[in-house]
């Protein structure tokens, strides 16, 4: 496989640690414990909400926060540990954690700002 043209300022990010060592683990016949792959097939609630939003054709795009009622129950559930949210200004949904950071970093500074990363850190 030949590696992507990418423009110089993003070439340090062509590959991640979990690229590298799903691909040592492949190589080696070793368990992958580099990332969060699930060893189950998921609660069956959530297997059938699942089926069932496919049988009703729940399988466009959703609005850019998130469905309404996701970020409903994501906000409910966060009220189980004591915080509260409003779902329709404080919770965005995304696919996972490097869009969520990628979202907060771009949402709260600017082009020209400073981030400083504290080591060891999410990569």
């Amino acid at each position: 496989m030949r590696d992507p043209v990418l423009v110089p300022r993003l070439r340090p990010f062509a590959s991640t640690v979990f690229a590298e060592m799903t691909a040592l683990a492949t190589r080696t016949g070793s368990v992958n414990l580099g990332q969060g792959f699930p060893d189950t097939d998921g609660p069956a609630g959530m297997l059938d909400a699942a089926r069932q939003a496919i049988a009703d054709g729940v399988n466009q795009y959703p609005p850019g926060p998130g469905r309404p009622e996701l970020r409903e129950a994501v906000a409910a559930h966060r009220q189980r540990y004591g915080t509260s949210f409003d779902p329709e200004s404080e919770v965005l949904v995304t696919a996972g954690a490097t869009e969520a950071i990628t979202a907060a970093l771009l949402g709260l500074t600017d082009a020209d700002g400073e981030v400083i990363l504290l080591a060891p850190y999410y990569d």
